[in-house]
């Protein structure tokens, strides 16, 4: 990169000279745009938070009391003569896209995002800019999601399978986004759903801007019994854990991206794979960089090598950069057994 470009990446976050802002910074800084309230994306120690006003309870819950001011959609605001304005990312409540102008010149970091409209976030605004920043975390051609609708029609079926079994159903996902994304899917004519404390502390600060079925928490007097047949929603930390004794006997299921391969389910010892990303997969990433009409495209976490080099074989001035956000985790999958899957 130019130290003359509108973004640069230091050793703080992705920073804008010209207005002395960073956006998702890692370090603690003055003034940090947020994008979403993931741990990655949203860290503790700015003096000054600015976030979409969904945002604004979520990294509160996260980061306690901090200085946050919200921010509506496309509601422009300019420092130092920069203009910034946020815009629907689609990959959970609250996510955005940072557009930046000046002189005639736009760039558009798009935190993490994904196209499909979930049916619980804002979806995705797509935004026309001359330089693209891009996660790429599917940035392979294997990544390929089906429609949600066919996803919760298999989780629905497999939570009523398992019920008439007489097995509770646990089902793990991210507690903020997969978990609510999950919850506004489920059947509740099934039966009763059930969810770890971590589920059900984040679900209560969302349920205010949100349509959810009832939940019941799982408490220390909570009986197998009562459990037995229901669904249950748990962060992936659970699994394994002597929490889990008391939804015996049980089916384990995951939601995730990385359900797409081979051996992603065995790594994780769950009994059930459901591949739910709230990442693009790699049409996704490829189409919304074509409609941006962006001409320069620089690559971020994820497969930003492999997808870099694609862009440049189809005509993108294409680079990467390092940056401290993660993703959506798979602690054991390495490049090697992933491409050979």
């Amino acid at each position: 990169m130019k130290q003359s470009d509108l973004l640069i990446f230091n050793s703080k976050g992705i920073y804008c000279p010209k207005a002395q802002v960073y956006i998702d910074p890692w370090r603690p800084v003055n003034k940090a745009i947020i994008t979403h309230g993931h741990s990655d994306h949203a860290r503790y120690g700015h003096k000054k938070y600015l976030t979409h006003h969904s945002n604004v309870p979520i990294i509160r819950h996260r980061l306690g009391d901090i200085n946050a001011q919200g921010i509506s959609w496309n509601e422009p605001f300019q420092v130092n003569g920069v203009r910034f304005s946020l815009h629907p990312a689609g990959h959970i409540i609250g996510s955005s896209q940072v557009k930046v102008e000046y002189k005639g010149e736009v760039w558009v970091f798009t935190g993490d995002y994904k196209t499909e409209d979930d049916g619980v976030c804002t979806p995705y605004e797509l935004v026309k800019c001359n330089t693209m920043i891009t996660e790429c975390t599917f940035g392979l051609p294997a990544f390929k999601w089906k429609p949600q609708e066919i996803v919760f029609e298999e989780i629905n079926a497999w939570w009523k399978s398992n019920k008439e079994e007489g097995k509770t159903s646990v089902l793990f996902g991210y507690t903020l986004g997969k978990a609510q994304r999950i919850l506004k899917h489920l059947d509740p004519s099934i039966g009763k759903i059930y969810t770890h404390g971590a589920v059900e502390n984040m679900t209560e600060v969302l349920r205010p801007q949100l349509q959810l079925p009832e939940t019941h928490l799982i408490t220390k007097d909570t009986s197998s019994k009562e459990i037995q047949g229901s669904m249950v929603i748990a962060p992936p930390s659970a699994h394994g854990t002597p929490w889990m004794r008391k939804m015996v006997p049980f089916e384990t299921g995951t939601c995730s991206g990385w359900m797409a391969f081979r051996g992603a389910r065995s790594r994780r010892a769950t009994d059930k794979g459901f591949v739910l990303s709230d990442h693009c997969d790699w049409q996704g990433l490829l189409q919304s960089i074509k409609e941006s009409e962006a001409t320069r495209v620089i690559c971020t976490h994820g497969y930003t090598d492999i997808f870099s080099k694609y862009l440049r074989e189809i005509g993108y001035d294409s680079s990467t950069e390092n940056t401290d956000y993660e993703g959506e985790k798979e602690d054991t999958a390495t490049t090697e057994t992933i491409q050979s899957a």
